[in-house]
């Protein structure tokens, strides 16, 4: 997993629109947390159109970085910005609860 912080930061400086910035927790290189990465920048390239950066912390690695954002399940995605900040926990394969979840669609 590579985290893409630096290509949306290069990408804020040229464009003025809202940048979403996403944290995705994991534990290792499961597969589950692979199948959420995989799926968060599928999702992310289909539907925010490139303005995104998403920051990857693995827990095993560094597990104080949990309670900053109340980790307690994982793999956990934390909407940063745009505010509010709103979590979904999961592997993230079901697209239309992850898209309701980041508010970039409404309920139905």
């Amino acid at each position: 997993m590579k985290t893409t912080a630096t290509r949306a930061v290069r990408e804020r400086k040229i464009s003025r629109e809202p940048t979403w910035e996403l944290r995705l927790y994991v534990a290792g290189q499961t597969a589950k947390s692979l199948q959420a990465f995989a799926n968060l920048k599928r999702i992310c390239e289909e539907h925010l159109g490139g303005k995104y950066a998403i920051e990857v912390i693995d827990l095993i690695k560094n597990p104080e970085l949990a309670k900053g954002d109340q980790i307690f399940a994982l793999p956990t995605l934390v909407r940063k910005l745009p505010e509010p900040v709103r979590k979904i926990i999961g592997d993230l394969s079901n697209t239309e609860r992850v898209l309701v979840g980041l508010d970039l669609r409404s309920r139905v």
